[in-house]
């Protein structure tokens, strides 16, 4: 079996194959294009410290304890992850570039590699979004004489001290940047294609799970998936409040046009920038298995829980309701056991 990506999914997924009595090397490999252990978390900005992350679920089996929230959260995931793959036995290869799947011969896919080509009867495809970031397009945005970046390229709030931001997109990355800019910026200006939408009240499990419920349907649909967060809404905290109130967060519709020093609405406003920011959020960077034609006529994959309803040889974990810390862990355990069916015909307690 092969495991593509070691982020919290793909460990959650290897973790739950050696419990089953699958060994590393020999049964299943784990390959993973970062250069480190840590996943996505190791490329984050320095100022996203552990006490700002969201719901930060620990991997099955292995608790992270004694965090100190003023630390960078890639330095104190990217030691977890290190300390986990060590504990498991996990045996994780990088840094290694998944190219293609193709169909093989026997009923057997074939993995083309930077560290070459494997055969295996099972997949477990855990590589997330971060290395898809979103970059829309609008008229002029070739023309903009300033600095644009996507969240993905977000050094931290001093690089931006003096200057006019304007920030594109309603989820957490563009709330959590505005927040940390203002301080440092001489203006800013945030938009959003749509109002967004802010949660009262605490984030009860029964929110949670209505959540996830939406997004599996549009996955069981076929559909391109969306994030859990954009049908939770942002959480209405004190941070929140206060930046409302101090007119940090204070939303505009979205632009209509980028101009060389700015951005243009059609009702005759226009705003001076020297950055645009693009918090726009990320696609699943699934390119790999096109080879395979997974994509249906609504533009996703669509999945029976994590399996592929059109390959059942391949499961997307980290995938549309999965995405999240927690979701990835319930959906590496689901995945294993649905392997072990295929493979031995046997159901298996994980």
């Amino acid at each position: 079996m092969v495991v593509i990506g070691a982020g919290q999914a793909g460990l959650a997924g290897a973790y739950h194959l050696r419990r089953t009595g699958f060994e590393p090397e020999r049964d299943f490999v784990v390959l993973d294009h970062a250069p480190a252990p840590g996943g996505a978390w190791q490329f984050r900005w320095p100022s996203l410290t552990y006490g700002k992350v969201h719901a930060m679920h620990a991997l099955p089996g292995m608790e992270l304890t004694d965090a100190d929230p003023a630390r960078p959260s890639a330095e104190v995931i990217a030691e977890y992850f290190t300390a986990y793959e060590r504990a498991f036995d996990l045996r994780v290869r990088r840094p290694v570039d998944v190219r293609a799947v193709r169909e093989g011969v026997d009923g057997r896919l074939l993995v083309e590699t930077s560290d070459g080509v494997w055969s295996t009867r099972a997949l477990i495809n855990a590589t997330g979004t971060w290395d898809r970031p979103f970059w829309p397009r609008y008229p002029g945005q070739e023309t903009f004489r300033g600095r644009q970046l996507h969240t993905a390229q977000y050094p931290g709030p001093e690089e931006f001290a003096g200057l006019r931001v304007v920030v594109v997109g309603g989820g957490a990355s563009g709330t959590q940047h505005l927040m940390e800019l203002a301080p440092y910026a001489s203006a800013t200006t945030w938009v959003t294609r749509r109002p967004p939408v802010f949660r009262e009240g605490p984030f009860s499990e029964d929110v949670g799970r209505a959540a996830v419920a939406l997004v599996e349907e549009r996955v069981r649909q076929g559909l391109p998936p969306k994030s859990v967060v954009s049908v939770t809404g942002l959480p209405l905290n004190d941070a929140i409040r206060q930046a409302i109130a101090d007119g940090v967060l204070d939303r505009q519709p979205m632009f209509d046009r980028i101009t060389p020093d700015g951005v243009d609405w059609n009702d005759g406003r226009h705003v001076d920038a020297d950055v645009i920011l693009w918090a726009t959020g990320f696609r699943a960077a699934i390119d790999h298995l096109a080879p395979l034609k997974l994509r249906g006529p609504g533009g996703g994959i669509r999945l029976d829980g994590t399996r592929v309803s059109a390959d059942p040889r391949i499961h997307l974990v980290g995938y549309g309701p999965s995405a999240s810390t927690i979701g990835a862990n319930r959906a590496g355990r689901a995945a294993v056991r649905d392997i072990r069916r295929l493979l031995t015909g046997e159901a298996v307690a994980v």
